[in-house]
């Protein structure tokens, strides 16, 4: 049931963007249980000026190569489960297709079940 957007300066190959969106829905089937299937991404590029981010907010030196990942999920992780992620979503981004883990932010939204449709206009994990 995650939602994920992913938001890079414009100009990496079509290889690299598609190594961050599999190695995000990997960590997430690793760490969160996610089922085959359940996979639902955007991954957005944009020019400087309209992705803006901090190059040294709490001390971390970020560069061009900044990658920022928002998560929506529901709300049934423990903190364990979600900092299993982060650490695996950075993990994996170093290896494929190597992002320095310093340019790796990672925003986690939750809500409840009730909150999704997967189509047919139903709250399918409520029914």
């Amino acid at each position: 049931m995650p939602l994920v957007r992913v938001s890079l300066l414009r100009g990496k190959p079509r290889a690299y963007r598609a190594a961050i969106l599999e190695n995000i829905y990997q960590a997430l089937r690793e760490t969160f249980n996610v089922p085959e299937e359940d996979r639902f991404m955007v991954l957005t590029e944009h020019d400087p000026e309209e992705l803006v981010f901090s190059r040294n907010y709490m001390g971390i030196d970020r560069s061009d190569g900044f990658v920022l990942i928002q998560l929506t999920v529901s709300n049934t992780r423990t903190q364990e489960q979600k900092n299993a992620l982060f650490a695996r979503i950075a993990e994996r981004l170093g290896k494929d297709p190597g992002v320095r883990p310093e340019d790796v932010m990672i925003s986690l939204v939750e809500g409840d079940k009730g909150n999704w449709s997967f189509g047919h206009g139903l709250a399918q994990y409520v029914m």
